[in-house]
């Protein structure tokens, strides 16, 4: 009998605009890493500006929640995948380069392919 590895895939369409919101995202995304779910942040619009190096520093904790740079800290620690549309960046012209560690841009192909073979699919 083999064991098959339960997977989630979380869309954050908000940055600072909704901080709460991004928020929920990773602290949701976070909380299934610690029950050992594979773990998607997909990060679409706005959201985008979440991956681009120095931003979160610049956005108040907010809703309850840690801080942006706290909560996308752990989550990245905690080995979480953090995907980056990659027409959303060069639309607001953010290089990869420009982008935190870890950060990967996507094409919708891969995010279908990724929502198709997911358990859950949420969007903040």
């Amino acid at each position: 009998m083999s064991e098959t590895t339960e997977k989630i895939i979380y869309f954050c369409t908000h940055a600072g605009e909704d901080a709460e919101k991004a928020s929920i995202c990773f602290a949701m995304a976070s909380s299934a890493l610690a029950l050992e779910v594979d773990t998607t942040v997909a990060l679409q619009g706005s959201g985008v500006y979440l991956a681009q190096k120095g931003y979160v520093e610049h956005v108040p904790a907010t809703g309850g929640f840690a801080p942006l740079t706290k909560l996308i800290g752990d989550y990245m620690e905690l080995g979480g995948k953090l995907l980056v549309c990659k027409p959303c960046v060069e639309e607001r012209k953010i290089e990869e380069s420009d982008l935190i560690d870890g950060a990967k841009v996507s094409t919708g192909g891969t995010l279908n392919m990724i929502a198709l073979e997911t358990d859950a699919q949420l969007v903040y």
